[in-house]
């Protein structure tokens, strides 16, 4: 399967979809990680299709007892005192090679894997095309005796359940549930997937800054509406999550919110998640960064 490979993915809804042809999964809070199995090594690929190995070589290393031939999509998911650490998952994806491993020592992960790509079997193969129920029972049975920290994400067709799970998995640091169609095939680039989250919030681009990359002040948003507003003020920890991608893409021109607010523009790969009240107002609050 060629490199970088387009994942699927989900769109927020503020129900889950009820019937017999929905599956459901708990939305764990990491990072998207696509892992490939090649012949003689282990290459990791972040939603954006970065090239991310050498940030985690415990998920690299585990990925040595999958068979040749294996590409899985999932999730990095670090638990610290019984819950997701989404702060601690950041942490290491900022990271540089010469401290991954110490990181990973500090920090261990965890891929939580939810959907199989290419199967090493050659009659198999690129498995994309069926439906979700049948690789779901290929990805069960592929990795049914590789050990942590590479695991299977549950799975339901119950609604009940996948609503117990909304209501009960919240303490542990699970941001919701992902709905999936029975009988549909993998598609990259789609949003065939629904998801519901605790908190209602919008998935926004970064678009630009103020102050300095090292350190901004408040990110540019394009809104669900076409409209590009500032952010409220960033605390310390949004700052230095968001600089290293801010660095690395350098200034873009200057540009203007659609009420007139200066920032600088920025090509680099970053979204954000605000909550979703504040998208009606010209400024609007950010929860989190996703670095792709």
């Amino acid at each position: 399967m060629d490199r970088p490979v387009a994942v699927a993915l989900a769109r927020a809804v503020a129900r889950l979809p009820h019937g017999p042809s929905w599956w459901y999964e708990p939305k764990f809070d990491g990072h998207r990680l696509v892992m490939f199995r090649d012949a003689d090594t282990v290459v990791l690929q972040t939603r954006s299709g970065r090239d991310v190995t050498g940030v985690w070589p415990d998920l690299a290393a585990a990925g040595l007892r999958l068979e040749p031939g294996t590409v899985l999509d999932g999730e990095v998911v670090i638990w610290r005192q019984g819950r997701c650490d989404f702060a601690a998952v950041q942490s290491r994806a900022a990271s540089t090679p010469a401290r991954a491993r110490n990181l990973a020592a500090a920090l261990p992960a965890t891929y939580a894997v939810w959907d199989v790509l290419h199967h090493p079997d050659p009659e198999l193969g690129d498995v994309r095309p069926r439906p979700y129920v049948e690789r779901r029972r290929v990805l069960l049975d592929l990795l049914a005796d590789v050990p942590p920290p590479i695991q299977v994400v549950p799975a339901t067709d119950d609604y009940d359940t996948a609503v117990l799970w909304i209501e009960a998995l919240e303490p542990q640091g699970i941001e919701g549930v992902v709905a999936k169609p029975g009988r549909s095939a993998y598609r990259g680039g789609d949003r065939i997937w629904q998801k519901v989250r605790h908190t209602e919030v919008v998935d926004v681009a970064v678009i630009g800054y103020t102050g300095a990359s090292a350190r901004p002040r408040n990110l540019a948003v394009r809104l669900p509406d076409g409209r590009t507003a500032l952010s409220q003020r960033l605390g310390a920890p949004l700052a230095n999550a968001a600089a290293p991608a801010l660095i690395a893409a350098g200034p873009g021109p200057r540009g203007h919110t659609t009420a007139g607010d200066r920032y600088t523009s920025t090509t680099a790969e970053l979204e954000v998640e605000v909550a979703s009240g504040t998208t009606r107002h010209a400024v609007v609050t950010v929860l989190r960064l996703r670095i792709p």
